[in-house]
């Protein structure tokens, strides 16, 4: 999962980095609105993360664009400021949760799986696709009911394709969601090649179709059906 932190306060935003690392998310920062403006407008995250009161602008006016642009990113507003009339505003302009600080780190990571569950799961704690069922918290993956083994990448590339199936993924779509910003200094995206033969292996081994097709010339799709 792939998760955009703007946050100012430079000792605040290295350990949400820190932490969210730790459990796996890919996690991209911006420590102003200019910095967090501009990557929400090249790239597409799960969820971001928004403090409201930023040096160079409103972190409001954030959500209003990511709405505007009908981005499918989930939206958790961070906020020193614990008035209601913030927390209405940032839940009508389509925001999916408010937490003020300060706060655990547990519960600001209880509330970003929440939100994910919601839009990319129903709401559910686990997804099935074919003979294929995924426990997103625990990232376990069970092929015909037995567990399958996957590296980290392996796991996320998984779990990105889960999310848009039938949808053509380009390698450059792939490698800038799984890996972030160190996608923008790879000299060539043949990396993906081999995780993703390595990831088909492992299904196919433990008894799965061949979901991950090549489309030659564009990229990838997980077929939902034949």
């Amino acid at each position: 999962m792939k998760v955009l932190i703007v946050e100012d306060e430079t000792p605040l935003r290295l350990s949400l980095l820190d932490y969210l690392r730790h459990d796996g998310y890919v996690c991209e920062t911006a420590a102003n609105y200019q910095q967090a403006h501009e990557k929400i407008k090249l790239y597409q995250y799960d969820c971001v993360l928004v403090d409201l009161t930023l040096p160079d602008g409103n972190g409001l006016d954030l959500v209003r664009t990511l709405k505007a642009d009908n981005s499918p990113a989930g939206v958790l507003i961070l906020s020193a400021r614990d008035g209601l009339d913030d927390k209405i505003q940032g839940l009508e302009l389509g925001a999916d949760d408010y937490l003020a600080k300060p706060f655990h780190l547990a519960e600001l990571n209880a509330r970003l799986r929440a939100i994910l569950r919601r839009r990319q799961f129903q709401g559910q704690r686990h997804l099935a696709f074919r003979d294929l069922m995924v426990w997103p918290e625990q990232a376990l993956v069970l092929v015909q009911e037995q567990p399958v083994t996957l590296t980290r990448k392996e796991y996320d590339l998984l779990l990105f394709f889960l999310t848009n199936p039938n949808r053509v993924l380009t390698k450059e779509a792939i490698a800038e969601h799984i890996w972030g910003d160190a996608a923008d200094m790879a000299d060539s995206f043949d990396f993906i090649y081999t995780h993703l033969k390595n990831l088909r292996k492992k299904l196919q081994d433990a008894g799965a179709d061949n979901y991950i097709r090549t489309i030659y010339g564009l990229g990838y799709k997980l077929m939902a059906e034949e």
